[in-house]
C-alpha cells in the first residue's frame, strides 16, 4: 500500500482487505522508502493511495520521489500485475499506463473547477460486461476532492462519470482500477481531510464549505459507505483473483 499522506489512508478498503485475511504494507516514498521489485511481488496487490499533490508535479523541486514512483508503477504494470488507485493513485496508475492529466476545466471560456463534495457519479459501462458493476445501481454516492482531470490511456475502459468530470472511475485491463473519487472514506476520515485541507475546502465552496460537507455526511454518508462497500468488495475480488494467478 502506497501512502502519500498521514490522513489519507486506506479507510474502507483497508478494513474490507483485512476481513479477507490480507496483510498491509504501508510504504511511504515521499519519506523514503524504497518501493519493491514487481519481480518479487508475485500474490501481491499494489493500493495507491491519494494525497494533494497531483502528478503533474513529479518535476518539481524536492518531488523526485513521485517521479520514481511513476516509474515503478510503470514497471507494475507492464508486468499485468493487479492494482487499485484512488485519487492521486488514479492518476498515477494512467499516467503510467499512457494517459495524461490536466486542471478540470468546464464551461466556454474554460475555467478550472475544483470539484469537492458529496455526489453522484453515474455508472456508463453495460452491467452486463462489467463484473465490477454487476448488482450496482444506475448510480453511486461518493466524495469528490480533487481539481484535476485523467485523460485515460487508449487501452483503458470508462466506468463511471461525474456532471463536471468524465473520468471518475475506470479500469486498464482487467488488472488496474482506478477511481478518481473517493468511496473508501469514513466520517472520522472526513473530519482529518477537512483540518489538514481547510484552506481548499474553501476556495472550493466557500467559508461554510467546511459545515456544509459536516451537515451532508450526517445524512448521506451511511450511504456512501453502503455503495463503497459493495463496491470495493467486488474490486478485491477481482484483484484478489488476478494475485492469486501470478
Amino acid at each position: 500500500m502506497i501512502q502519500h499522506v498521514d490522513h489519507e489512508d486506506a479507510a474502507l478498503v483497508g478494513e474490507l482487505a483485512r476481513q479477507r485475511g490480507l496483510t498491509l504494507k504501508i510504504l511511504r516514498p515521499d519519506r523514503g522508502d524504497l518501493l519493491p521489485d514487481p519481480k518479487t511481488c508475485a500474490n501481491s496487490i499494489a493500493l495507491v493511495l491519494g494525497g494533494p499533490m497531483s502528478v503533474n508535479d513529479r518535476n518539481q523541486p524536492g518531488m523526485d520521489w513521485l517521479r520514481q514512483e511513476l516509474d515503478w508503477l510503470r514497471g507494475w504494470h507492464q508486468q499485468r500485475r493487479p492494482m487499485l488507485g484512488i485519487c492521486l493513485g488514479a492518476q498515477l496508475m494512467a499516467v503510467a499506463a499512457g494517459g495524461s492529466v490536466q486542471p478540470l476545466q468546464v464551461g466556454a471560456p474554460p475555467q478550472q473547477l475544483k470539484e469537492l463534495g458529496l455526489g453522484a457519479i453515474h455508472w456508463v459501462a453495460d452491467p452486463s460486461d462489467e463484473a465490477l458493476l454487476i448488482g450496482q445501481p444506475s448510480s453511486s454516492l461518493v466524495l469528490h476532492w480533487h481539481g484535476d482531470r485523467i485523460h485515460l490511456p487508449a487501452d483503458a475502459t470508462l466506468l463511471a462519470s461525474s456532471l463536471h468530470c468524465a473520468e471518475q472511475v475506470f479500469r486498464i485491463g482487467a488488472h488496474a482500477i482506478g477511481l478518481q473519487c473517493h468511496l473508501e472514506i469514513d466520517g472520522d476520515a472526513l473530519e482529518h481531510w477537512i483540518a489538514n485541507d481547510h484552506a481548499y475546502v474553501v476556495r472550493a465552496l466557500g467559508a461554510e464549505g467546511p459545515d456544509r460537507l459536516r451537515r451532508d455526511w450526517r445524512t448521506l454518508g451511511t450511504t456512501l459507505q453502503e455503495q463503497g462497500r459493495n463496491f470495493f468488495n467486488a474490486v478485491l475480488d477481482q484483484l484478489i483473483e488476478i494475485s492469486q494467478a501470478d
